[in-house]
């Protein structure tokens, strides 16, 4: 997520067409390579499952940021949304938009994986085997909590790294939270497959730990920041 200006990101309750576009395109980058990653894994024996879709959707938001996120701030992602409304920097309406937009880009990718793969592949985000709901539900919390953190800090912080840190983050995400959730850690790249493969057996998982989690991130980074001007350094001691 890039620095939106508070200005613009208020915008008085309208709705920026352009950026819902720049929303759903991102979200379908983002989710679209991460799903051509699971794909590559499984057609390609061999392939290092914890290496090459931790790149994919690592890589994936790295591209997404630098197609549109200067448009829409690059979201991407309704967690990420949440935290940014819980911080001020978009409103409720222009939230709204943002996550109908990024669904339809995540649908359309999926959409996309299907007709270049099979129906199997393309279906909804799982707990590991040997990993409980419950166990599944908190590490998406976990997480989910870390990257907002992180969103919410650099961007205020140090904006102009945030297209590498934010990207890295997520591949590291991905790397740790495969195994126990699948990593998730974004509502919308778990409902399009759902919603293209009928597979909703543990939807409510990735549609409820990412916002409790982005809600908790929020929180963490509200208690260690200054209040450094969006998208200034905020000052450091000597």
């Amino acid at each position: 997520m890039m620095p939106l200006p508070p200005d613009r990101a208020r915008g008085g309750g309208t709705v920026d067409t352009r950026k819902l576009l720049a929303e759903c395109i991102g979200t379908f980058i983002l989710v679209g390579m991460g799903s051509m990653a699971i794909l590559a894994v499984g057609a390609i024996p061999g392939t290092p499952a914890l290496v090459v879709i931790p790149f994919g959707f690592g890589l994936g938001l790295l591209a997404a940021i630098a197609v549109s996120g200067h448009v829409s701030g690059g979201h991407f992602n309704p967690a990420v949304t949440l935290g940014a409304l819980l911080d001020g920097r978009i409103d409720g309406m222009g939230a709204l938009g943002y996550v109908i937009a990024q669904v339809i880009g995540a649908t359309a990718a999926s959409l996309l994986t299907l007709a270049l793969s099979s129906q199997a592949v393309v279906a909804g985000t799982k707990n590991m085997p040997g990993i409980g709901d419950g166990g599944a539900f908190l590490t998406e919390v976990v997480l989910t909590a870390v990257f907002i953190a992180v969103i919410l800090t650099v961007t205020r912080r140090d904006a102009g790294h945030a297209i590498i840190v934010i990207p890295l983050t997520l591949l590291a995400i991905h790397a740790v939270g495969i195994p126990f959730s699948g990593a998730s850690v974004n509502p919308a790249r778990a409902l399009g497959p759902a919603i293209v493969s009928g597979d909703f057996a543990a939807i409510w998982i990735y549609l409820t730990a990412p916002f409790v989690g982005a809600v908790v991130g929020w929180i963490v980074y509200r208690a260690l920041a200054d209040r450094a001007p969006l998208g200034e350094p905020a000052a450091t001691d000597a």
